[in-house]
């Protein structure tokens, strides 16, 4: 580091947990890029002035997480259309003072899925959870041509509110969209076989021996499906083991890590992340960390 090195932060609380610092700062090694990637625990009465310390100290930008991703926009010039549609953000560039907030969550989870050669187009997918990575990824789907969604989220004070989201969403696209309750078994069951994906958006099977669908649905899942689980951490959670046991394709979260984040790297350098590089480096601390 120098005078001349440009600054990129994390800014969640908490935030010592990040891999982020990891990838960028690899990926800023790789393209011979004279920046630092660093992570910031910010608590939620400084936010404010952590964002406009991002003009102030001129970073290059910075990620976000839990809990800044919605409240961030009012601090922001631009939004970028993706970020526009869920009202969230995780990416932020600082051009020139002015700073533009972008949504790479779920591009980075479609662009896995690509990597993979999963078929995409005309398909029909459920996905579990309507949080923040949901949403990320229930807005993108439309993007990428998928054909159906079905959107499975418990009857809270937020039901109404992402069913309303979910229709206008559909208004705006070719995607059908619809909301299954989490209490329903028989909904489930019935989007579940409709559905050749099955991505797992919430924090079931993080800490404990937890699965995010009944058994009694999930004894249902055929060869043919494709699983996700967005957790990486473990790599293999109770929902891609039973996958697994029942014949599916699955993977984990890192994907998504790395393409979310690679997409952030070019939105903020222009470049390439090395994809490859950072992915055998972050496995190796999770396991690490998993010990």
């Amino acid at each position: 580091m120098n005078g001349e090195t440009r600054l990129y932060g994390f800014l969640a609380h908490p935030a010592q947990h990040s891999l982020s610092p990891l990838m960028h700062n690899l990926s800023f090694q790789f393209n011979h890029l004279n920046a630092c990637y660093l992570a910031f625990d910010v608590l939620p009465a400084d936010f404010a002035n952590a964002v406009n310390g991002l003009r102030a100290l001129n970073f290059g930008g910075a990620n976000l997480s839990l809990p800044y991703k919605q409240q961030a926009i009012k601090y922001l010039d631009e939004l970028t259309p993706r970020a526009q549609k869920i009202a969230a953000v995780n990416t932020i560039r600082n051009d020139n003072g002015r700073l533009i907030g972008d949504s790479t969550d779920g591009a980075g989870l479609f662009t896995d899925l690509q990597e993979q050669k999963i078929l995409l187009t005309a398909q029909t997918i459920m996905i579990l959870g309507a949080g923040g990575a949901g949403r990320a990824i229930i807005a993108a789907a439309a993007d990428y041509h998928i054909k159906r969604v079905y959107v499975c989220k418990r009857p809270n004070q937020t039901y109404t509110k992402i069913a309303a989201w979910l229709h206008q969403l559909a208004a705006q696209t070719s995607t059908e969209y619809c909301l299954v309750n989490y209490a329903d078994t028989a909904a489930l069951l019935a989007a579940l076989q409709k559905s050749a994906i099955v991505i797992n958006a919430t924090d079931q099977g993080m800490d404990a021996q937890q699965l995010p669908l009944p058994l009694e649905v999930l004894q249902h899942l055929k060869p043919q499906q494709f699983v996700y689980d967005l957790i990486y951490h473990p790599l293999v959670t109770p929902f891609l083991k039973y996958a697994q046991q029942r014949g599916c394709n699955s993977c984990n979260g890192i994907g998504m890590l790395l393409w979310q984040g690679a997409l952030a790297f070019e939105f903020w350098t222009g470049k390439k992340m090395p994809i490859e590089i950072v992915r055998k480096n972050l496995v190796t601390e999770i396991r690490r960390r998993t010990k």
